[in-house]
């Protein structure tokens, strides 16, 4: 499945227009944030209540639940999900399933949703790595960020390269 992820990865990014300005942007932008919730694991009697996920989904307008954190993503699919993150400049508030057995199975039962990575917009459940990757292919990721206020990277990137043909097209 690794393979799969990277394979379509690699066509997005071979879909996406990259400018100079785009790769100037993205190598200045600021460093994500999240957190990385270094807590030691949690004994099996702990269990993370319904309320205490519905206010890290609402940490951020996008948060995920993944195996890792973003500097070191532990799984292809968590890895994946980040790239795909990085490619629109989405700051993100990310949570590390693996530092936390009780947050791990909580998220699960929260969106009775039964793998991991998990992304929320908005505080809504969106899907995970295969979710993620249909709506970033379909474009429709551009649109779901929009609604919250996010404008993706590529679409920026998207605009600049069409402006210079409105100018000329003034002339």
């Amino acid at each position: 499945m690794n393979r799969i992820c990277q394979t379509l990865l690699r066509q997005s990014y071979a879909r996406a227009p990259l400018t100079s300005n785009h790769v100037a942007a993205t190598a200045t932008r600021s460093t994500r944030w999240y957190s990385a919730d270094a807590s030691p694991p949690a004994s099996a009697a702990d269990v993370v209540d319904k309320s205490t996920l519905e206010k890290l989904v609402r940490t951020n307008k996008v948060v995920v639940f993944m195996k890792g954190n973003p500097q070191a993503p532990r799984c292809g699919f968590s890895n994946a999900v980040v790239q795909i993150m990085r490619m629109h400049g989405v700051q993100y508030d990310a949570h590390d399933v693996l530092q936390n057995e009780a947050l791990r199975q909580g998220v699960k039962e929260f969106t009775d949703w039964p793998t991991i990575p998990q992304v929320f917009i908005d505080g809504e459940f969106v899907g995970g790595c295969d979710i993620l990757m249909q709506l970033h292919q379909s474009g429709d990721l551009i649109e779901e960020l929009k609604k919250v206020g996010i404008i993706s990277e590529l679409l920026k990137a998207e605009e600049a390269k069409q402006e210079p043909n409105t100018e000329e097209k003034k002339k």
